[in-house]
């Protein structure tokens, strides 16, 4: 089977001798989007995993989908149905229930688009539409381009992994601040998402 990212390695471990034993310590690249989700649901799942280690979301997570028909991710109006008590009983801080039932009511209100429609629409659009949203930040809107709708040149700024994980791969005392952190990422056009795939990867020394 071809390796879909075989470019972007070669890029990457061609830019210096760091990244050149990174790539070849790591191997192929194995990011896989999700590209059958709609943004309604990429969000609310980005939510749940927000500011929170892996596991707990998925507990979290876990628990929302069980409300609902375990074959399918509920729809806004099924999310708008439910009352408070069951989602705090899921784990989710008051804050993040707001904001799910806020992307939940942006979906039927034309706000959050359809899939089809997202993938037409440019990133910054998307992401200046989407983060006027109440608690939804450049991050979380960064995740669904990323994850549902394909974006092969997304280097999330604010990502502390990959901020550490390039502090890692180069010795930096300190990590690089979001603006160093963008101004880095445009030495890696246009391959940043396989960049941040790969920083996520840079193991403690």
């Amino acid at each position: 089977m071809p390796d879909p990212f075989l470019e972007a390695r070669a890029f990457l471990a061609g830019l210096d001798p760091d990244w050149a034993r990174h790539v070849e310590a790591v191997g192929p690249c194995l990011h896989q989007a999700k590209p059958a989700r709609e943004p309604c649901e990429a969000l609310v799942r980005a939510i749940a995993y927000q500011q929170l280690h892996a596991r707990a979301g998925d507990a979290i997570l876990g628990r929302f989908l069980g409300l609902y028909d375990p074959a399918a991710f509920p729809s806004p109006e099924q999310i708008l149905a439910t009352d408070f008590e069951p989602l705090r009983a899921c784990g989710f801080s008051a804050g993040k229930i707001a904001t799910i039932r806020g992307i939940a009511e942006a979906t039927l209100g034309g706000v959050v688009p359809d899939y089809e429609t997202a993938r037409s629409m440019d990133d910054e659009v998307l992401i200046e539409r989407l983060t006027s949203l109440r608690g939804i930040g450049r991050w979380t809107v960064e995740m669904l381009l990323i994850y549902s709708l394909e974006r092969l040149d997304i280097l999330p700024a604010d990502d502390f992994g990959v901020r550490e994980g390039y502090r890692r791969l180069k010795g930096l005392e300190q990590q690089p601040t979001r603006k160093q952190m963008i101004e880095i990422g445009l030495s890696l056009r246009p391959h940043r998402t396989v960049a941040a795939w790969y920083l996520w990867r840079v193991p403690a020394r």
